[in-house]
Order: C-alpha cells, then structure tokens, then sequence
C-alpha cells in the first residue's frame, strides 16, 4: 500500500514539474507578435551564402540565402511578415518557415520561439545555431499541435530530446545535418513505431547506435536513414514490405547488412526512390526487382554487386536514375537496357565491363548522363547521328579506349560535361573548330591521351566553361592561353606539355585549382591568384625568383606545390596565423637562409617538403606545435644543428628525412615524452654527424613498426590522393630511390654515415613491420642481436662497415622475405647460415669478415667435430697456409671485394702483395689485419 502511494505521489510531481516547466499558456495574438520579434532579436544575421537542396536524383542544385526577419517590424502586421503564416480567423501564428534566412546565434530553453503554442508548421533549416550549447529539450513540448518540423542543416548537436518522438501529430519531420546529433535508441525506435501519422522521416546524418525495428509505421511514405553514424545489422525484410513506402534511402551505412526479398515487393506498387549505396547486399539484385513498378531512381553504388546485370531491370518502365558503380558487375551490358525509354541517367563506372561501347547509348531517345569511367572498354568510338542523342553528360575517363575522338560530340549543344581522360584516343584534335559552339559546357578533360591539341585559345572557350583539363596533350605554343582576358576557369591543369614563358595574367584570376607543372615556365611567380586559389601546383618548371610575401596572405590556399624549380631568396616570415596550408612543397629549389619560426603559424601542416635547398641554421623549437604535421623533410641542406627533440610530441608525425645535413651531437638517452614519435614509420637521419649510442628509447616507442598487422591494412598512400600524393627521397638497397607515392604501409629506418657507437639493442627485434633497416657506416660493436630475427617484414638489411663481431644470428635465416643483406666489412665469424633466402645472396654480403666461411664464399667451414688441438692445427694452418691459396683468391673478385670496402686500400695492399711476393707470414699478417687497416683508411677517406 505505502508503495503504491509512494509511486501515485512521485508520478504527481513529476507530472507537476512537467506542466510548471513545459506548459505554455496560450497567448494573444499580438503577443505571439511580441515572442516572434523577440526571437528575430535574440539572433544575429550572417553574411550571404549559398543553401543547398537534391532533387530527386541526388542532384545537388544552390539557391542564396535571403534574411527573412530583415523587414520584420512591430509597426506592421505580423501575419504579413516574411515566412509567417496565421490562422485567418483566430490570428493565431500556425507556421513559420525561417529556411536559408542567414540566421546564427543560439536557440535557448527560454527562447520566445518555444511561447508560439499554436505552430503547425516550423522550419528553421539552413542556418546557424551551433551557438546551441546542447539540442533544446522544449522542441518536444512546446507545441502539440506540431505536424511539420524541419531543423536540418542548423548545426544543433547533443542529444535529441526524447519528447519530439510525444509529437504524435508530426506528419514530417528532418532533423538532416552533419554534425551529428545524437538519436537514442529508444526515440529512434519510438519514431519509427508510435508515430502512427509520420509520413516523411529524414534522418540523414544523426548520429545513430542502433539496429532497425522490424515493426515500423506503415504510414511512412518516406524513410532517409543516409550516412547516420552507427545504424548497424541487418534490415528486417518489413522494411521492403511497407505498403506506402515511396522512398527508403539507407545509403552509406557501413555496417549495415541487406538480402533483397526474391518475391513480390510490400511495396512495389508505391516505391519509387531505393538508394541503398555503400551497405553490403547479400546476394545480389534479385529479378524481384522487376515488380517494382513504379521506382523512378535505383541507386546501388558499392554494394559488393557481382555478376550479371539482371536483365529483369529492363522492365522498370518507370526508371529514370540506374546508378551501379563501384562493383563488380561485369559483361554483357543487357542490350534491353536500351528499351528504358524514360531513362535520363545511367552509372556504370568502377565495374569489370570490357570490351566496345554499345553504340544505343548514343542515339537513346531520354539518356542525359552516362558515366563509363574505371572499366576495361576497349575499342573505337565511331561517329553517331547527334540529332538522335539527348546526351548532356560523358564521362569515360580511365579506359582503354583509342582512335579519334568522334567530331559528333562537336554537335551536342547541349553537353555539359565531357570526359575522355587517361585513354589512348590519338591524332590532331582541333580544340576551336571541336568545342567553340558548345555554349554549356561546363567541365572538359581530354588529359592523358595520345592527342595533340591545336588552336586551344582563350578567345574560344565555351564561355561557361569553369573545369578544363589539357594535360600531356602535346601543347606547345602558350601564346594561345597568354591574352589578358576574362575567364570564369576555377579549375585547369596544362601539366605535362611543352609549354614555355611568363606564367600569363589571366592565370590570375583561376581561384580553385591550378596546374601547370612538367612545362618550361620561367619567370617569377607574383601575378599568381594568391588571394583565391586553392590548390596550386607549379612543381617541375624553371621559375626563378624569390617567394613572394603574398602567400602570407593566402587565406584560402591549401596545397602550395613548388618543388623542383630555380626559387631563390629566403623562406618567406608571416606573422600571420593561416589554417587552411597543408602542404609547403618547396624542396630542389635553392631557397636559402634559415628556417623561420614562424612557419609555425601555419597551424594545419601536414606536410613541410623542403629537400635539396641551402637552408642554414636551426630547426626552431616552435615545430614542436604542428599538431596536423604528417611528413617533415629537411634531407640535403646545410642544417647545422642537435637532434630536434622539440618533434618528439608531435602526434601524426609519420614522415622524418633529415638526411645529409649537419645534425650532429648525442641524441638524448631520455625524453620529456613518455612516448616519443609515436607514429613515425619512416625516419632518415644518415649521413650527419651524430655519435653516441642508437636512440634505443625511440626504438622502444616506434607504435607505428610495431604493427604485425600492417600488411592486412587497406592499402593507401600519404597526401590529399587527389591533388597531391606526399613523395620523398630515399637510399632503398644501397640505390637512391624517389618515393612518388608512400605507402601508408611503408617502414624503414636509416641512420647509416654516422658516427653512432654501442651495441644495437635487442628492442629492435619488436619493430615486426620494419621493411628497410640500414645501421651501416658506423662505429657499432658487440653481435648482431638474435632478435633481428623476429623482423618478419624485413626486406633490406645493411650493417656494413661496423665493429660487429660474433656470429650471424640463424635467426636471421627465417625472415623469407629478406631480398638484400649486407653484413661486409665487419669482424664477423663463423658458419654463414643456411636457407631459402641466403642460399640467394653473394659473396659482397659478407666481404671483408675473415672469420666467416661456408657457402657462397670460397672458404669451407672446418669439420664441427673436431678436437680443440685439431682446430689449433687448423688455425694454424689458415695462418700459415700457402701463398698459393691467398694469391689464387686475388684476381678480379678482390678488385670488387675491394669496391665494397674501400678501393684505394684493397689495391694498395694488393699491389703490395703481387709485387714483393712476400713470404707465408707476411700473407697471414695482412688476413688478419685487413678488415681493421681497411676499415681506417675508409673512415679517413669519407
């Protein structure tokens, strides 16, 4: 009994806090006016931009934003006010639709807007309200009557409160956004199931930890549950079932899982928009999907498709969007496809389809958009009747197609788009006569062909034209792009051609991305568009000049290319803090002086490539704050300067060349880190001057080599991957190697020409995805650490020209990967091991270790069980043997024996030793002595 009342009493007061906190009195018409221009004040109005909307094609199209409340004044009439709607009889405000008016502030729990009881209609979409401390709980409540609500686009994040799945009334609701607010899985569920008058339910981009109800209203007409950050399992076959479902949209849910119904579809009489992009589909596309009767739009881009496209899509005579990239479908192209007369838009790119190009898909009487690109066709493009194509879009980049280029295209008035990059097209294109009349082109790529390009004059752009792509076309006179004209290009790359001159003015006014590398410009670099441009890549030229201080004013640049030209003067000092940069690629120029320290204001660097320069100095202790920094190279300058322990901290640092510098000094035995370079997988610090031990403590803390995994990662390289791929230079098997792209995957440690001393640490056996260790030319001592064996990955071995003494590890024998060993010119003795791999290797591994034997050098192990007098006698014998097996050996082996360990003290030894025919003892001397006598005069002759 006491419980009971106990519950009745707290049910009471819950029920009392509820209505004191939640309940809204009804107020007054002119007071909703008062709460309305009380919200209109509790907001500010940002600058114009751009909002922007799908249509049913997933086309996305902008309008500007206009500043709806602007205008709003108490003197006038509030149900005239721009996006205000009253109740004609009662004047009570039932709708207000606030949508891209340029709105930004916070949305507060006390806000006026949460005081308009009688709302029908809200929308608030495409504006600004991040100022939001959290999702305000009164959207829930305030308004029971709601049936529209749209809060997409608005930046409020946290959680969603639980009362907007109480709004039993809504018929619409879009909580779309990128910023991920957070659904929990019991409201999610509510919404779905208990919203019994929900038709339109977008969802797209919250942030969503749940699997799908099998029981879902059937008044949904529209279910968007796109890219929601953690929707996962499986999708109950009901889904499929919902018998007024117009469009369900489950695309780019990862770890989402779906089997197709093989029967009747629940809703193939009503389905009209199936987007399932980027979930794993079971199975693949069943011929069920012939019942769908009414789908307009079937949108399945990497969905692990295989096989066949089934022919039983021919007859969905409503069809207009077929989007089947990024699979692995293959030929035959069903032929009946060509009967889908309403189709506007098809997608077939990134499959296996070979072979030539239907010819319908050039005299189809709807087809507007047809996407080719990442297949393996083959053949010729003949010319077709343009009277007969509705073609706007042809995309058939990275194929293998050849011949001409069809002068049909010249007759589509109407293209927009044209792709024909990385082909094998061929002859003389006439760029005028071909594009001139082509007034909407809008992008045009004919890059990566075997085409040359004539009369491409500015004069005769398409005038709409804004993406131009002309790389490795074979252009040769830049006087046809040198006139002064306006343009509206945001985007051009003439990489890869015969260009020579000044970089022209009109250059200038390109502000997204602009490449024109691999030519012969020179000049200075001034006129560029330092204000606008995004992306520049200038790399491979012959521009001369300083670097000029506009780029401390380049708030919008991002990738900054280059390298490989004749720059000269100083690296330029900004003062400024810019957080767009995020590559400065500047090496093989001859930028001299010191680094500045305020580099560091360029806060979201990831990459800092200054190779090949004459830079003096220090490296300044503010690096220690690129938080971003992924790759710094400094190698072949004139650095003169201790290790920089000041990158230590930096937490996505992967990349570190200070090669061929002037680093030298102890690197330190501790760290103010607890675990220093974290993520580094490449470090280069060879050819320096650096003593003391090996930085043993790094050793221990390289995260990054330590992965045994790593070869089960996705393979991916460094860098933007599409602009711009981080490179370097690197000493890979004794062979300088330029590394155009670097694998994620990638792990090698140099710090070979130094003056490092000290035993290697038996850590270094835990660095199991190491590839490439180079410790030579050093002073290191002790044995090879049995450890180096658990180097599974290893592919490149170097510890020559070292003291290392003791016998090589057999251990060592089991890394099968090992392609290249060198152990010369140290103190080693005994058994060569054997197996798979080092049966593989030459006598220069070993050169210069007078105590080694067995295969391949020419000295046989001694019997293993021998006595130790008998052993003695051995020796002894080697010591004493006759001149005839010491001179025997020195022919032209020696010469090369010679080459690997020093070519000036092998010749003079052994000219010495052909000339005076020393007697036995003085032979026996100089085997043992050689290695050391050797090893000295190599050190003095670096």
């Amino acid at each position: 009994m006491m419980r009971m009342f106990i519950t009745c009493f707290l049910k009471i007061v819950v029920m009392l806090i509820f209505l004191q906190h939640h309940l809204v009195t009804s107020l007054s018409p002119n007071m909703q006016k008062i709460a309305l221009f009380r919200f209109k004040q509790s907001l500010t109005i940002s600058i114009p931009t751009n909002c922007f909307y799908a249509d049913n094609f997933y086309n996305f199209y902008s309008i500007s934003s206009h500043p709806k409340t602007m205008n709003w004044s108490m003197s006038s009439d509030h149900c005239a006010w721009e996006g205000v709607s009253c109740d004609h009889k009662t004047g009570n405000v039932i709708g207000l639709d606030l949508s891209c008016s340029q709105l930004e502030g916070a949305i507060l729990p006390n806000s006026t807007l949460f005081q308009l009881s009688h709302l029908q209609f809200l929308n608030l979409s495409q504006n600004n309200f991040s100022l939001t401390n959290k999702f305000p709980r009164d959207f829930g409540f305030f308004a029971k009557g709601l049936t529209h609500l749209n809060l997409s686009y608005t930046g409020l994040s946290g959680r969603v409160p639980s009362g907007i799945s109480h709004l039993y009334k809504l018929v619409s609701l879009d909580l779309t956004d990128e910023n991920s607010a957070k659904l929990e899985d019991d409201v999610f569920k509510s919404l779905l199931q208990n919203l019994t008058h929900l038709r339109v339910l977008n969802l797209q981009g919250v942030n969503i930890s749940s699997v799908l109800p099998v029981n879902i209203s059937s008044s949904l007409r529209v279910l968007n549950l796109g890219q929601t950050y953690g929707l996962h399992g499986v999708v109950p076959q009901e889904v499929f079932h919902l018998p007024n479902l117009e469009v369900l949209d489950l695309a780019y849910n990862d770890d989402l899982r779906a089997t197709l119904p093989k029967v009747k579809w629940g809703s193939s009489a009503t389905l009209q928009h199936l987007h399932l992009s980027s979930i794993n589909i079971i199975g693949g596309l069943p011929d069920s999907i012939a019942f769908l009767e009414s789908l307009g739009s079937l949108q399945l881009y990497m969905c692990n498709l295989s096989g066949l496209i089934p022919r039983s899509i021919t007859h969905l005579g409503q069809l207009t969007y077929l989007g089947l990239s990024i699979n692995n479908l293959h030929d035959p192209i069903p032929t009946s496809l060509a009967n889908l007369t309403n189709l506007r838009l098809l997608a077939l790119s990134n499959n296996k389809f070979i072979g030539s190009l239907p010819q319908w898909f050039f005299h189809h009487p709807s087809l507007e958009k047809l996407y080719l690109g990442l297949n393996g066709f083959t053949g010729q493009l003949y010319e077709f009747d343009p009277s007969k194509s509705q073609l706007r879009t042809f995309i058939c980049e990275n194929n293998q197609l050849s011949g001409p280029i069809p002068q049909s295209f010249s007759q589509l008035l109407n293209l927009t788009e044209l792709d024909f990059s990385s082909n094998n097209f061929s002859g003389v294109l006439d760029f005028n006569y071909m594009f001139s009349r082509l007034r909407y082109l809008d992008s045009l790529d004919l890059s990566h062909n075997s085409l040359s390009v004539r009369n491409a004059s500015l004069d005769t752009l398409p005038p709409k034209l804004r993406k131009l792509g002309l790389s490795s076309c074979k252009i040769k006179d830049f006087a046809h792009f040198s006139k002064d004209a306006k343009t509206s290009l945001f985007w051009v790359d003439l990489s890869n051609n015969d260009i020579d001159g000044e970089i022209p003015l009109w250059m200038g006014s390109v502000y997204y991305y602009l490449n024109v590398s691999h030519n012969r410009l020179i000049g200075g670099i001034e006129q560029l568009p330092w204000n606008n441009i995004i992306y520049l890549d200038l790399h491979s030229n012959m521009l001369n000049g300083s670097l000029p201080a506009f780029i401390c004013d380049s708030s919008n640049l991002e990738i900054l290319n280059l390298s490989n030209n004749n720059l000269s003067g100083v690296l330029p000092d900004c003062s400024k803090k810019l957080t767009s940069i995020r590559v400065f690629d500047l090496r093989m120029n001859k930028i001299q002086g010191n680094i500045p320290a305020t580099l560091s204001n360029f806060r979201s660097l990831e990459t800092i490539n200054l190779n090949g320069n004459n830079l003096q100095g220090r490296i300044p202790s503010s690096f220690a704050e690129f938080e971003y920094l992924k790759l710094l190279d400094l190698g072949s300058n004139q650095i003169n300067d201790t290790f920089p322990q000041c990158l230590e901290g930096l937490p996505k640092l992967q990349v570190l060349v200070l090669r061929s510098n002037r680093f030298h000094g102890i690197i330190n035995t501790s760290s103010k880190v607890e675990r220093p370079f974290l993520n580094l997988r490449i470090i280069d610090i060879s050819s320096n001057e650096f003593s003391g031990p090996l930085p043993a403590i790094y050793f221990k803390s390289f995260k990054a080599m330590k992965n045994g995994e790593v070869n089960k990662m996705e393979r991916s390289y460094m860098g933007d991957n599409t602009y711009y791929s981080d490179s370097t230079c690197l000493v890979i098997k004794g062979v300088k190697i330029k590394l155009v792209k670097i694998l994620t995957i990638f792990t090698t440690i140099d710090v070979s020409r130094n003056n490092f001393e000290g035993e290697i640490a038996e850590s270094i056996g835990n660095l199991v995805a190491l590839r490439f260790l180079n410790l030579s030319h050093n002073h290191l001592t002790g044995v090879i650490p049995s450890s180096v064996g658990k180097l599974s990955m290893l592919e490149s071995l170097d510890l020559s020209f070292n003291r290392l003494e003791g016998e090589i590890p057999q251990q060592i024998a089991g890394i099968y990967s090992l392609g290249m060993l060198n152990l010369s010119c140290n103190q080693l003795r005994g058994h060569i091991p054997k197996g798979s791999q080092f049966n593989t290797f030459e006598n220069n591994s070993y050169v210069g270790n007078f105590g080694l034997c067995g295969h391949p050098l020419s000295k046989e192990c001694k019997n293993d069980t021998m006595t130790q007098e008998e052993e003695v006698e051995e020796q002894e014998k080697d010591e004493d043997g006759d001149d005839d097996y010491f001179f025997s050996g020195f022919t032209w082996k020696a010469v090369v024996i010679g080459y690997g360990c020093g070519v000036l003290p092998a010749f003079i030894i052994g000219y010495s030793m052909l000339v005076a025919r020393k007697p036995k003892w003085f032979a026996g001397i100089i085997a043992r002595e050689l290695g050391l006598k050797i090893r000295r005069m190599e050190i003095k002759m670096r």
